[in-house]
């Protein structure tokens, strides 16, 4: 696929810091705010935010399928309307603007100083208002793990597992952007000790290490998404701490799945990387052939994706520590299979859709998403470099992932994604 945004070899004449998540081939989008002005739409190269609002009004986006409403808001929704072909026609277009090899903004400064904001000067804000949000259970290793501290690890796995990509809908207007700190959740749990239940405060709170993507509007109720289709329906990626409530989530998770211990919050990454950013990373997915998948999840080509992923707890006014490093390749399933089987009964998909990847686990200790797996269920607590233990998430702590790929020179990143964990109210 030759997407001319893509060209590796392509140099901007904004200066981008050596192993910035953010070159030329990036050109992720996001929502900004400056000094009380009204969130608009952005994008970013280097240290600086593009903001896409001013193009517009300069005339930089003539004869493109775009209109002022669709950059002066506070979601990338209305943009994304505009479709893959849209948005494709966009990053290319600030590709060519903000490449060496074109100068018709380069040589207007005044143009330049209008449309460059410096990231110091910007709050970032929630980039897409989601309507619906899927989490998928997609991570062979996540699933074995647990199936081995909940169930028997010689049948760790559940029979549909490998037959479907398992999901449930979660909470959408829990969905926080990166910087808003959330306070540990309450609800009812059951000490393995008790008889019943008692209410209180969440002591087993735990990050899950997730990727997430949004899609663009797609097809009426009633019809289905083909793998072969879903590269057309999907929008971009982004990082995503989807919470869980590890205590609250084991008393009520039978018969019908989590709800209180996930509902409280899932905190996104402010950047939303395109797929097409993400082409040249592909690579392929695991066999599935024992057992054989049906017909309808089938696909062509490679769809998944390398993507290094880091997940760090830092205490209150203490250092960072990575607490695990994975990788999006490791998931069984892709977002073709995803999205296909999400909306093969006919369950209609809308533009801004969340679609959580579920937690990434890779093979070997060190490489786990989850706190439940890097304690193993709180039996080998993590040793932290101020000499305390974490079985689970203190109060005070600050969890954060970071993730980028890279190949050929080139590194596309997420950013980060933060968030701090106060006491519960």
């Amino acid at each position: 696929m030759n997407i001319p945004a893509n060209n590796p070899n392509l140099k901007s004449w904004v200066e981008v810091p050596a192993n910035s998540d953010f070159p030329i081939q990036n050109l992720p989008f996001g929502i900004i705010q400056t000094n009380g002005d009204s969130p608009r739409v952005a994008s970013r190269i280097g240290d600086f935010a593009i903001d896409l609002k001013a193009l517009f009004v300069l005339g930089y986006f003539d004869n493109m399928p775009f209109s002022r409403e669709d950059f002066d808001t506070d979601s990338l929704n209305a943009m994304m309307m505009k479709g893959k072909e849209g948005t494709r026609k966009l990053r290319n277009r600030l590709s060519k603007l903000f490449s060496t090899e074109h100068d018709d903004l380069q040589k207007n400064e005044h143009h330049v100083s209008q449309v460059l904001v410096a990231m110091s000067e910007v709050t970032m804000l929630l980039p897409i208002q989601s309507r619906d949000y899927t989490d998928f259970y997609s991570s062979e290793q996540h699933a074995f793990n647990v199936g081995c501290l909940f169930r028997d690890p010689d049948n760790a796995l559940l029979p549909n597992w490998k037959h479907i990509p398992v999901g449930y809908h979660g909470r959408a207007s829990s969905i926080i952007e990166s910087g808003v700190a959330i306070h540990r959740p309450k609800g009812q749990k059951k000490p393995p000790t008790a008889d019943v239940p008692v209410f209180g405060q969440s002591n087993l709170l735990d990050f899950e290490l997730e990727t997430v993507f949004f899609t663009y509007q797609g097809k009426p109720l009633g019809d289905s998404i083909s793998t072969k289709e879903a590269d057309d329906y999907i929008f971009g990626m982004a990082l995503f701490n989807d919470w869980s409530a590890r205590d609250i989530q084991g008393w009520e998770y039978v018969p019908l799945g989590p709800f209180l211990g996930k509902s409280f919050a899932s905190c996104v990454s402010p950047w939303i990387v395109t797929i097409d950013a993400l082409e040249p990373f592909r690579i392929p997915g695991p066999k599935q052939d024992n057992p054989k998948i049906l017909p309808y999840l089938e696909y062509e080509g490679e769809k998944h994706i390398d993507i290094k992923l880091d997940v760090i707890i830092q205490p209150e006014n203490g250092e960072e520590n990575i607490v695990g490093q994975s990788n999006y390749k490791y998931m069984y399933w892709n977002m073709n299979q995803q999205l296909a089987h999400h909306s093969v009964n006919g369950c209609n998909i809308n533009c801004g859709d969340a679609m959580g990847s579920g937690t990434i686990s890779g093979p070997e200790k060190g490489m786990y998403g989850s706190m439940l797996e890097i304690s193993w269920k709180g039996t080998k607590p993590f040793k932290m470099s101020d000499g305390t233990e974490r079985k689970f998430i203190n109060d005070g702590d600050t969890v954060i992932m970071r993730g980028f790929s890279e190949k050929d020179g080139v590194r596309i990143g997420f950013g980060e994604v933060s968030t701090k964990v106060l006491p519960a109210k």
